[in-house]
């Protein structure tokens, strides 16, 4: 896992309390609300995403409440299979479906063995509990000749990489695991004691270590990027790159 910082026990508890008097989780770098109003798939994949979707079966990885199930199906997509652990947001995206009138082509479900022609995930590979597994996973249920869509961040050296624990820039590198939850458990009482532990869970996910990942799955890498921070993009190179990276965009291919 990453660093967890240096600075903890009642110090760092007083200082977590100090700066954060809302008693709230911070974090909302992390959030939606950029996209309001905006394609998410179209802004991170271009507009050419919609060709690679059109009459093909398609797997939303960590689909949520099936908002981007949901675009796919609106732009063409034979059928779309949402998979997610929360019963309550599939339960939700089946809702939105039917709202959309697009029931018919979509499917929300915890599992499924159906191979499908293209997979996506999206602001996922930093929360999965155990991502090489599900890298795996994505694999054994892609078609031949399909691809795999990845985004997500911030990655765990970014300024707000610790995500619901960055009450200020790189909090989650200065202060620890412990202290961190600790602070946390003022306001969330699910009994959470380690970062992937908490709702969504944290895992700490590095550029080095996706990168990593991917290579001990043996896929084919069709395309790499790791966006850097837009205002700090000057200072983007390959020794600052894990500490400047904003989001990590890849597609992956599975070797003949």
């Amino acid at each position: 896992m990453g660093w967890s910082g240096i600075i903890g026990g009642n110090l760092a508890y007083n200082l977590l309390q100090h700066i954060n008097r809302n008693g709230d989780e911070a974090g909302s770098y992390c959030d939606s609300r950029g996209y309001s109003g905006k394609s998410k798939l179209q802004l991170m994949f271009g507009k050419n995403i919609w060709r690679e979707i059109k009459g093909r079966v398609v797997m939303d990885f960590g689909c949520g409440n099936g908002t981007q199930a949901i675009e796919m199906a609106q732009h063409g997509a034979r059928r779309v299979v949402g998979i997610d652990s929360r019963q309550k947001v599939l339960d939700l995206a089946n809702q939105k479906a039917a709202s959309a009138g697009v029931s018919g082509f979509c499917e929300f479900t915890t599992r499924t063995a159906q191979k499908v022609d293209v997979i996506f995930s999206i602001d996922g590979f930093e929360h999965y509990n155990d991502p090489g597994q599900v890298l795996a996973l994505m694999k054994s249920q892609l078609k031949p000749g399909g691809k795999i869509y990845i985004s997500f961040g911030p990655p765990w050296f970014h300024p707000y990489g610790g995500h619901l624990f960055s009450v200020f820039p790189w909090a989650h590198l200065i202060f620890t695991e412990k202290a961190l939850i600790r602070w946390r458990s003022d306001f969330k009482s699910d009994g959470a004691t380690r970062f992937h532990e908490v709702e969504g869970g944290l895992n700490q996910m590095t550029v080095r270590r996706f990168r990593k990942l991917v290579r001990q799955n043996d896929f084919l890498i069709l395309e790499f990027k790791a966006i850097p921070i837009r205002k700090l993009r000057w200072l983007s190179n390959p020794l600052t790159r894990e500490f400047m990276t904003s989001v990590v965009h890849c597609v992956l291919g599975v070797k003949e």
